[in-house]
């Protein structure tokens, strides 16, 4: 069947081409006005048209042939190599999706300050070829849209060549190459029928981007906030007992003091720059609110990716609230280090199938861990070897696992060895020191100890604002709902790793201070609340995400709960200055005595108040027995020794005979002061 095309169309669409697209529309109208007679005809073959020879268009006048400005070389397809080949496979990117990329790299600011130039420039690029319409971005309609039958090629110096083939009784094929200026061709482009773009992020609307997730900055700068000035102000001029031992080790200042079986030397590494360089307490508690306040930005982002931003934030928010997590910042103790090192060794952990890197960084952080407290990461990797054999997916973690722990238990092996006998050796040694590790449920003494003392052996006293240990009672509660929720989400397709793993690193770490020990200290279960905080925290996001009234309550309890450590960490830090001040005091008077460096102090407060004084300290009895008296006495022949006792109590046998020197300011300590050396007994 062949159309009959009417002397009328050919007009039509000969004035529709001269006048643009804006004239194209009256010629559909005119063409459907027109009737159009089909007639049976004989099908007959057409020979195809003859081959349009390629000519040459020369640029217009004043256009440059190199450098900015020129058009594009055309190149051969065949010509692969060189630089023709170079030419050929580089495209410029399209204005589009350069607009978009400037979205995303620039931050609000720079987008609000520069958003005209930027829509100027890209008002400028759509000119050649894509024009912005009320629904977005369009682009400019092919040429053979126009009519049927036509094919157009546009070069880029304004150059147009359109080819038109017509079949009617016969062929006809017209060739027609035109040059336009731009003003031109920009009024060809904006009157042209555009269709819209495929979806994606170049027709995406213009918005300023805000920068989000910055919830768990905010808590770390909060958290280093509240050390700066509500705890290194009372800690600022003296270590506690526990401190020195540790400091001592790498102070050059001092001798060292006795360093038990259960200790680890890790965080004497860590405070060893800081006394390599200073003997200011204030420093190092200044040096060290900053590493702590760094350590927990760098422990919860971890759990960033698997958890989300405003879960990650809120858990990190819970664990640094306590109490025990503020005024254990700025000190010389490694149990926060352990509990920060335990957190992101649990997300490491869980992102190492999908993030190979994140082995060695797990590997490191569970050296740092043993390196602190080898115990501690001995508890730590169990759970975490034990779900690494089982799930196939883990199974490539292994070794780092077992690295990680064996290069972080170098140090404390060979110690064990050299000093000990062993490995089993320093284990017997360290449970009698700790008073026997058998089973025993320690329940209680970790609920009285919960709001102070920092050390809490025996625990015979009463317990401090027992209203404020609701939240450890319902801590167990929380963490079995966050369970539950995590099982039944798992029978849906939901990943529950994320809350099974931590909770039971969190169970193991807790073992030996809730089941074997028979004293206990509130930062004994720092690791625990540090681990437990994941899992609630994503609890509460979770229940209070679809229900507004429900997130306001949780945001009610929540700053409720962090109000209510203010008093017991005021109280706290209260008490350790005030027991800190009495060891500087003691140390002051004893120096005034003239027991000055080299010296020896013995009692059951010499290792602080031997630091503070410049003295070697020794114990005859008790968990830090280091020395017989015999030894005392050797001594005391050579350098300027005191026995400390409290209380008023009456020296031991071999003082018996040393002078009696009270301590006033100490609540009735008595320094007993052995006869000069050289001197007739």
């Amino acid at each position: 069947m062949t159309a009959h095309v009417t002397d009328e169309d050919t007009a039509a669409d000969t004035a529709a081409t001269a006048a643009g697209g804006a004239a194209r529309a009256a010629s559909t109208a005119t063409t459907a006005a027109i009737p159009v007679t089909v007639a049976p005809v004989p099908v007959t073959a057409v020979a195809p048209p003859a081959p349009v020879p390629v000519t040459a268009v020369a640029p217009p006048a004043g256009t440059p042939t190199a450098g900015p400005g020129a058009p594009p070389t055309r190149v051969r397809p065949g010509r692969r190599r060189g630089w023709a080949g170079t030419l050929r496979r580089w495209r410029p990117t399209p204005w589009p999706a350069l607009r978009a990329t400037a979205e995303q790299t620039f931050r609000a600011t720079l987008l609000t300050a520069f958003r005209p130039t930027l829509l100027t420039v890209a008002t400028a690029g759509a000119a050649a070829g894509v024009a912005v319409g009320p629904s977005g971005p369009t682009t400019a309609a092919p040429a053979h849209a126009a009519g049927a039958g036509s094919t157009g090629t546009k070069t880029g110096a304004g150059t147009k060549t359109e080819t038109k083939t017509k079949t009617g009784a016969g062929t006809k094929t017209k060739t027609k190459t035109k040059t336009k200026t731009g003003a031109e061709t920009a009024a060809e482009n904006r009157t042209a029928r555009t269709a819209p773009l495929p979806p994606g992020p170049a027709t995406a609307p213009w918005r300023p981007r805000f920068p989000q997730g910055r919830g768990l900055e905010a808590v770390s700068l909060l958290y280093l906030l509240v050390q700066l000035t509500l705890v290194v102000p009372h800690l600022a001029h003296v270590l506690g007992w526990d401190e020195t031992v540790y400091v001592s080790q790498v102070d050059p200042r001092t001798p060292a003091a006795f360093f038990s079986a259960p200790r680890s030397r890790g965080i004497s590494v860590l405070v060893s720059p800081v006394l390599a360089v200073t003997d200011s307490v204030l420093a190092l508690r200044i040096a060290l609110a900053l590493l702590s306040t760094a350590a927990l930005y760098a422990a919860y982002r971890v759990w960033r990716p698997l958890l989300g931003p405003v879960t990650t934030a809120l858990a990190a928010l819970v664990f640094s609230g306590l109490w025990i997590a503020q005024i254990s910042g700025p000190e010389a103790m490694p149990n926060l280090w352990v509990a920060l090192g335990a957190v992101a060794a649990t997300g490491l952990f869980l992102r190492a199938p999908r993030e190979p890197n994140a082995r060695w960084w797990l590997a490191t952080c569970l050296a740092g861990v043993a390196l602190m407290r080898v115990p501690d990461a001995a508890w730590l990797g169990l759970p975490l070897l034990a779900t690494a054999g089982c799930v196939r997916s883990h199974r490539r973690t292994l070794p780092y696992l077992l690295g990680g722990l064996a290069v972080g238990a170098t140090q404390w092996t060979v110690e064990a060895y050299s000093r000990f006998g062993g490995v089993p050796q320093r284990l017997h040694v360290s449970g009698a020191t700790e008073g026997g590790m058998h089973p025993h449920l320690n329940f209680y003494n970790a609920w009285r100890s919960l709001n102070g003392p920092e050390l809490c052996r025996p625990c015979s006293g009463p317990v401090h604002h027992p209203e404020l240990t609701l939240w450890w009672l319902a801590l167990p509660l929380l963490a079995l709902a966050a369970l539950a929720v995590a099982l039944r989400e798992r029978r849906t397709g939901s990943p529950a790793d994320r809350t099974l793993v931590p909770l039971a690193v969190a169970v193991c770490l807790s073992v030996p201070y809730l089941f074997l020990l028979s004293y206990s200290a509130p930062r004994f279960l720092l690791p625990a609340y540090a681990l437990l905080a994941l899992p609630v925290g994503g609890l509460l996001t979770r229940a209070a995400r679809p229900r507004p009234a429900l997130a306001v309550t949780v945001g009610c309890l929540v700053a409720l709960q962090l109000v209510a450590q203010y008093p017991v960490l005021h109280r706290m830090t209260a008490q350790v200055a005030s027991l800190d001040q009495r060891y500087r005091v003691a140390a002051d008077d004893l120096n005034a005595l003239g027991l000055r460096a080299p010296c020896l102090l013995v009692g059951s407060h010499a290792q602080p108040v031997g630091y503070d004084a410049g003295c070697a300290s020794a114990a005859t009895k008790g968990n830090n027995r280091n020395i017989t008296p015999s030894s005392v006495l050797r001594r005391a022949e050579r350098m300027p020794t005191a026995v400390l006792t409290t209380d008023a109590r009456r020296p031991p046998h071999y003082a018996r005979d040393w002078t009696r020197h009270p301590l006033p300011g100490t609540d009735g300590w008595t320094a007993w002061l052995a006869p000069a050396p050289g001197t007739s007994r």
